[in-house]
C-alpha cells in the first residue's frame, strides 16, 4: 500500500516556451482535478442525514441515529490531522482518489444494516451503521489534505487566497447535488434492486447512487491530478513566478519524515496553533449559526418550517459569493495577507449576529442577517485553511491544515457549536447562545490578531 503512494520521482526539468505553456496548462488540469474531486467527497458525505428521516418509519429512533451522526464528525476531526501527515508522504494523485474510492464504498455499505439486518436486532444495526459512518467520516478526511498539497505545490502564496476561494465551493457544489441524487437516484434505479418494495428506494438514491458517482469522479480526478510540478518535469511554482514565501528553502521540496513534519514545522510553530484557536472559534460561529437557526426560527420566534428553511438556504448559498470576494481581497487588496481581512469579516459577522438577535421577530431582517453572517462567514473558514498553508513549509500542508481543521470539527464544531449551544440554549435560554457567539467572534479576531505582524513582510516585500 506505501509503495503505491509513494510520491513520483521528479524529472528532468523542461525549458524553454514550450515548457511554459505545458505549466499553464497543468495548473489548470490539476486545479480542475481537485475541484472536481472535492466535490466528490461532499456526495458521500453528509448523506445520512438525508436517510435519517425514513430510517425512522423502520423504528430507529432519534436519540440512536443521533449517535450514529455523530460519528461522521468525530472521525473526520481525526482524520483531517493525522492523514494529513500521510497526505504529506503521498502522491496526491493516488491518495486523494484512494480516500474518494474507501468513502464511497463504506457510504454503500450503509444498506447492510437496514436490509440484512434490520431493526430486529436493532443494536447491531446501529453498531453497524455507526461504524461505516465512522469510515465515510475517516476517508472523507483524505479530501482535503491532497487538495492543499496540490494547491502548495502547483500555485504560489500571492495567488493562493484567490485560487482557494474558488476551489472552495467545490464543497458547496458537492453538498448541493446531495438532495437531488437522492430523490432521482431513487426513481431512476430504486426499482431495479427493489421492485414494489418503495419503502427501500431511498436506500439507492441516498447510499448506492452517489457511491457509483463518486468512484466515477475518482477516476476522473485521477486522469487529472498531478503530484507536483517537478514530477512533470517542471520547475517548482515559486521559480516559475519568482514568488518566494518568507520561510522558503530548497527543503521544502523533499518529501520529510513524519517527525520532522509534525514536530519540527507543525506542533512547534506558534502560530499554527494561534490560527487553529481562531479557526475553533470561528466554526463555533459557522455551525452555531447554520445548525440552529431553524430550531430557533421555528422553536422560538414561531416562524413556519418554509421560512426557517429558505432563511437555512439563504446562508448557505451566500457562501459563494463571499468565499470568492475574501479569497480576491485578500491577494489584490491585502496582497497576499490572511490574517486582516479575516479579521475584517469576523467582526461584520458579529455586526450581523447582533442584528439577527435583536430584531429575530422582523423575517425580513433575519433573513438579511443570516445572507449576510453566511456571506462573511466562509471567507475566514477558508482563509484559515489558506493561512495554515502559507505558515508551513509546502512538505507539511497537509499536517498544518489538518491541525487547524482537527481544532475547526472537533472543538469548535462537535463541542461549542452543538454541545455547549445545545445544552446553553435549553439550560440559560437562547440569549446567552448569542452572547456566545459574539463572544466567539470576538475571540476568533484576538487569536487572529497574533499573526497578523508576521504576515506584513508579503507587503514590505513589494515596496
Amino acid at each position: 500500500m506505501w509503495k503505491l503512494l509513494t510520491p513520483p520521482a521528479y524529472k528532468a526539468e523542461m525549458t524553454g516556451p514550450d515548457a511554459d505553456a505545458y505549466y499553464r496548462k497543468m495548473r489548470w488540469r490539476v486545479f480542475m482535478g481537485i475541484f472536481i474531486g472535492y466535490a466528490g467527497f461532499y456526495i458521500v458525505r453528509k448523506n445520512f442525514s438525508m436517510a435519517m428521516p425514513d430510517l425512522a418509519n423502520f423504528g430507529f429512533e432519534k436519540g440512536e441515529l443521533s449517535i450514529v451522526l455523530s460519528m461522521n464528525a468525530i472521525a473526520y476531526a481525526l482524520s483531517k490531522f493525522l492523514m494529513g501527515s500521510v497526505s504529506d508522504r503521498s502522491n496526491a494523485r493516488v491518495f486523494l482518489p484512494l480516500g474518494l474510492i474507501l468513502a464511497a464504498i463504506s457510504m454503500a455499505f450503509m444498506i447492510v444494516p437496514v436490509t440484512a439486518i434490520g431493526a430486529e436486532h436493532k443494536d447491531w444495526a446501529i453498531f453497524l451503521m455507526a461504524a461505516l459512518n465512522f469510515l465515510v467520516g475517516w476517508f472523507n478526511g483524505m479530501g482535503w489534505p491532497p487538495c492543499g498539497r496540490v494547491m502548495t505545490h502547483w500555485f504560489s502564496i500571492k495567488e493562493r487566497g484567490t485560487k482557494m476561494s474558488v476551489w472552495n465551493c467545490a464543497h458547496n457544489v458537492g453538498g448541493a447535488l446531495v438532495g437531488p441524487m437522492a430523490v432521482y437516484g431513487a426513481i431512476w434505479f430504486g426499482s431495479w434492486f427493489y421492485g414494489d418494495n418503495t419503502e427501500l428506494y431511498f436506500l439507492i438514491g441516498t447510499y448506492a447512487f452517489p457511491a457509483a458517482v463518486a468512484v466515477f469522479i475518482a477516476i476522473l480526478a485521477y486522469v487529472l491530478i498531478r503530484d507536483t510540478p517537478q514530477s512533470c518535469g517542471l520547475p517548482s511554482v515559486e521559480k516559475w513566478r519568482n514568488d518566494y514565501p518568507k520561510n522558503y528553502s530548497a527543503k521544502h521540496e523533499e518529501v520529510l519524515t513524519t517527525k520532522e513534519i509534525f514536530f519540527k514545522y507543525v506542533l512547534n510553530n506558534k502560530l499554527l496553533w494561534f490560527i487553529a484557536l481562531a479557526n475553533a472559534f470561528v466554526y463555533m460561529v459557522r455551525y452555531g449559526c447554520l445548525d440552529w437557526a431553524p430550531t430557533y426560527l421555528k422553536d422560538a420566534q414561531g416562524y413556519d418550517i418554509k421560512q426557517a428553511g429558505w432563511a437555512y438556504f439563504a446562508y448557505e448559498f451566500a457562501a459563494i459569493p463571499g468565499t470568492l470576494l475574501c479569497g480576491w481581497l485578500s491577494d489584490k487588496v491585502f496582497r497576499g495577507r490572511r490574517a486582516l481581512p479575516t479579521i475584517i469579516f469576523m467582526a461584520i459577522v458579529a455586526v450581523f449576529i447582533l442584528l439577527y438577535w435583536q430584531f429575530s421577530h422582523s423575517y425580513v431582517i433575519v433573513t438579511i442577517s443570516l445572507i449576510a453572517i453566511g456571506f462573511f462567514i466562509y471567507g475566514p473558514v477558508m482563509l484559515i485553511g489558506v493561512q495554515a498553508l502559507d505558515l508551513a513549509p509546502k512538505n507539511a500542508a497537509g499536517t498544518a491544515a489538518g491541525l487547524t481543521g482537527f481544532f475547526g470539527y472537533f472543538f469548535g464544531t462537535a463541542i461549542l457549536a452543538n454541545i455547549l449551544i445545545g445544552y446553553v440554549a435549553e439550560i440559560a435560554g437562547w440569549d446567552w447562545t448569542f452572547i456566545l457567539l459574539i463572544g466567539a467572534c470576538v475571540l476568533s479576531i484576538f487569536f487572529m490578531a497574533f499573526t497578523y505582524k508576521e504576515e506584513q513582510y508579503l507587503v514590505e516585500n513589494r515596496k
